[in-house]
């Protein structure tokens, strides 16, 4: 375990831009289960302990965690409260991000309604579609506003995250208007790829992608551990369960 840390560093942000995004999202892990074992009211955590929650070794999270600077005790691991607290600093989760929707649909819909957002920060401040059908109606509790009038919303609000949810014929023509309304971030999607200028950071959610990675890792389980994992049915384990037990079902 590396030495005691007093205080996280106190601009992470520039280092952030120097790693690779595996790195950041297993930061984004590492977060999410420090919370996890903090409302369970545990005050440290081991390394082991965060890599077998995060599906990585302990040498990595040491080395994760030793871009922005020391932390943990030898021994004793690491205080979860003060790590939160760094790892929130580190993710730029210490300040409030102001996101317009674009896309009133069905997906557009799901995430307005996500109370994680407001829970790490993110405000949804703005929704904008094409369709004039939903132009002025309520929506999320958000009245729902013209595209077209983006970038002048923009210049006087000044949102930080645009969320693309709309079709993909429509996408890059959105993202231009996005870009020209001089907003950094932007969140996608749409299942296409999208081309934007240096200084415009863009994720693409690709939900197929993932499936087909969940698909993958299906069909090349090890049967004898998905065998283990078997639920029981019915108050009672599986044939192959119960075999090894020395008994059979019923």
């Amino acid at each position: 375990m590396t030495p005691a840390h007093s205080q996280p560093p106190p601009h992470p942000a520039p280092a952030a831009k120097r790693i690779a995004q595996p790195t950041v999202r297993r930061l984004s892990l590492y977060l999410r289960f420090l919370e996890d074992v903090d409302d369970r009211g545990l005050t440290t955590v081991s390394s082991q302990e965060l890599a077998r929650l995060g599906g990585t070794s302990s040498a990595q999270v040491r080395k994760d965690l030793s871009v922005f600077g020391s932390f943990g005790k030898r021994g004793l691991g690491y205080a979860v409260a003060e790590l939160i607290t760094a790892l929130r600093d580190i993710l730029g989760l210490g300040r409030e991000w102001r996101v317009v929707i674009v896309g009133a649909g069905k997906i557009g819909t799901a995430l307005a309604q996500y109370a994680g957002f407001r829970q790490r920060g993110f405000s949804v401040v703005a929704v904008y579609d094409n369709d004039v059908a939903k132009i002025g109606t309520q929506w999320a509790g958000h009245t729902v506003r013209d595209v077209a009038q983006l970038e002048s919303d923009a210049a006087r609000e000044h949102p930080d995250i645009a969320v693309l949810a709309v079709p993909a014929e429509r996408a890059q023509d959105t993202v231009d208007r996005i870009v020209r309304a001089r907003i950094g971030g932007i969140l996608n999607f749409a299942p296409v790829q999208l081309h934007v200028p240096a200084g415009v950071t863009l994720q693409t959610v690709n939900m197929a992608a993932e499936l087909e990675i969940l698909s993958y890792a299906l069909a090349n389980r090890d049967p004898e551990e998905h065998r283990e994992l078997m639920p029981e049915v019915g108050g009672q384990r599986s044939d192959a369960a119960a075999n090894r037990g020395g008994r059979r079902p019923g």
